[in-house]
Protein backbone atom coordinates (compact mmCIF):
# COMPACT_ATOMS: atom_id res chain seq x y z
CA UNK A 1 0.00 0.00 0.00
CA UNK A 2 2.36 2.25 1.01
CA UNK A 3 4.68 1.31 -1.99
CA UNK A 4 1.28 2.30 -4.26
CA UNK A 5 1.39 5.49 -2.86
CA UNK A 6 4.50 6.62 -3.46
CA UNK A 7 4.84 5.38 -6.91
CA UNK A 8 1.24 7.69 -7.82
CA UNK A 9 3.12 10.74 -5.46
CA UNK A 10 5.95 10.09 -7.83
CA UNK A 11 4.34 9.85 -10.86
CA UNK A 12 1.94 13.29 -9.71
CA UNK A 13 5.35 15.07 -9.11
CA UNK A 14 7.04 14.37 -11.85
CA UNK A 15 3.84 15.57 -14.08
CA UNK A 16 3.19 18.55 -12.04
CA UNK A 17 6.82 19.54 -12.36
CA UNK A 18 7.10 18.72 -16.02
CA UNK A 19 3.72 21.07 -16.91
CA UNK A 20 5.01 23.96 -14.76
CA UNK A 21 8.50 23.57 -17.07
CA UNK A 22 7.26 23.50 -20.07
CA UNK A 23 4.45 26.05 -19.67
CA UNK A 24 7.44 28.46 -18.39
CA UNK A 25 8.75 31.41 -20.78
CA UNK A 26 11.98 30.71 -21.89
CA UNK A 27 13.73 33.87 -20.33
CA UNK A 28 12.42 32.63 -16.62
CA UNK A 29 14.19 29.48 -16.63
CA UNK A 30 17.62 29.41 -14.52
CA UNK A 31 20.55 27.42 -14.60
CA UNK A 32 20.13 24.80 -17.96
CA UNK A 33 18.06 25.33 -20.63
CA UNK A 34 14.36 24.21 -20.69
CA UNK A 35 15.01 20.88 -22.52
CA UNK A 36 17.33 19.76 -20.48
CA UNK A 37 15.24 20.37 -17.15
CA UNK A 38 12.50 18.15 -19.40
CA UNK A 39 14.83 15.40 -19.75
CA UNK A 40 16.21 15.80 -15.69
CA UNK A 41 12.44 16.11 -14.55
CA UNK A 42 11.53 13.09 -16.62
CA UNK A 43 14.78 11.02 -16.25
CA UNK A 44 15.25 11.05 -12.41
CA UNK A 45 12.40 10.64 -10.49
CA UNK A 46 12.32 12.73 -7.28
CA UNK A 47 15.65 14.64 -7.99
CA UNK A 48 14.62 16.39 -10.95
CA UNK A 49 11.10 17.24 -10.17
CA UNK A 50 11.93 18.50 -6.74
CA UNK A 51 15.33 20.11 -8.31
CA UNK A 52 13.15 22.32 -10.73
CA UNK A 53 10.46 23.31 -8.29
CA UNK A 54 13.33 24.64 -6.16
CA UNK A 55 16.07 26.11 -8.52
CA UNK A 56 14.74 25.87 -11.77
CA UNK A 57 12.99 28.86 -12.46
CA UNK A 58 12.97 32.78 -11.61
CA UNK A 59 9.51 32.76 -8.69
CA UNK A 60 7.83 36.02 -7.80
CA UNK A 61 8.73 38.40 -5.13
CA UNK A 62 7.97 38.10 -1.88
CA UNK A 63 5.39 40.08 -2.16
CA UNK A 64 3.49 37.64 -4.58
CA UNK A 65 3.53 39.86 -7.49
CA UNK A 66 5.82 39.38 -10.12
CA UNK A 67 6.45 43.36 -10.18
CA UNK A 68 9.82 44.80 -11.16
CA UNK A 69 12.28 45.27 -8.25
CA UNK A 70 12.21 49.10 -7.40
CA UNK A 71 15.81 50.41 -7.64
CA UNK A 72 15.49 53.88 -6.09
CA UNK A 73 15.26 55.13 -2.35
CA UNK A 74 12.07 53.55 -0.71
CA UNK A 75 12.14 56.75 1.88
CA UNK A 76 12.85 60.17 1.83
CA UNK A 77 15.62 59.96 4.10
CA UNK A 78 17.18 57.75 1.38
CA UNK A 79 16.96 60.10 -1.65
CA UNK A 80 19.95 61.90 -1.83
CA UNK A 81 18.23 64.42 -4.01
CA UNK A 82 15.67 65.53 -0.96
CA UNK A 83 18.87 65.41 1.62
CA UNK A 84 20.80 68.01 -0.76
CA UNK A 85 17.67 70.09 -0.94
CA UNK A 86 17.17 69.41 2.69
CA UNK A 87 20.38 70.68 3.52
CA UNK A 88 20.36 74.01 1.23
CA UNK A 89 17.23 74.75 2.84
CA UNK A 90 18.47 74.81 6.47
CA UNK A 91 21.58 76.53 5.00
CA UNK A 92 19.52 79.24 3.87
CA UNK A 93 17.52 79.67 7.13
CA UNK A 94 20.50 79.90 8.90
CA UNK A 95 21.72 82.48 6.47
CA UNK A 96 18.28 84.42 6.86
CA UNK A 97 18.63 84.43 10.49
CA UNK A 98 22.42 85.50 10.33
CA UNK A 99 21.47 87.92 8.61
CA UNK A 100 18.66 89.35 10.82
CA UNK A 101 20.55 89.03 13.63
CA UNK A 102 23.33 91.06 12.60
CA UNK A 103 20.63 93.73 10.77
CA UNK A 104 19.11 94.01 14.02
CA UNK A 105 22.22 94.56 16.35
CA UNK A 106 24.11 96.75 13.60
CA UNK A 107 27.34 95.47 12.91
CA UNK A 108 27.60 93.58 15.86
CA UNK A 109 27.44 89.61 15.86
CA UNK A 110 29.98 87.03 16.86
CA UNK A 111 33.26 86.87 15.41
CA UNK A 112 33.67 83.66 13.91
CA UNK A 113 30.52 84.41 11.68
CA UNK A 114 27.97 81.73 13.21
CA UNK A 115 24.80 82.15 14.04
CA UNK A 116 23.96 83.38 17.73
CA UNK A 117 22.14 80.52 19.22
Amino acid sequence: MLRGFLVVLSIALTVFALADCVQTEKDKVRGVPKWAWVVLIVLLPWVGPITWLVVGKDRPNEGGTDRPRRDGPTAPDEDPEFLRRLDEDIRRERRERRQRDQGGEGTGGSPSGSPNT
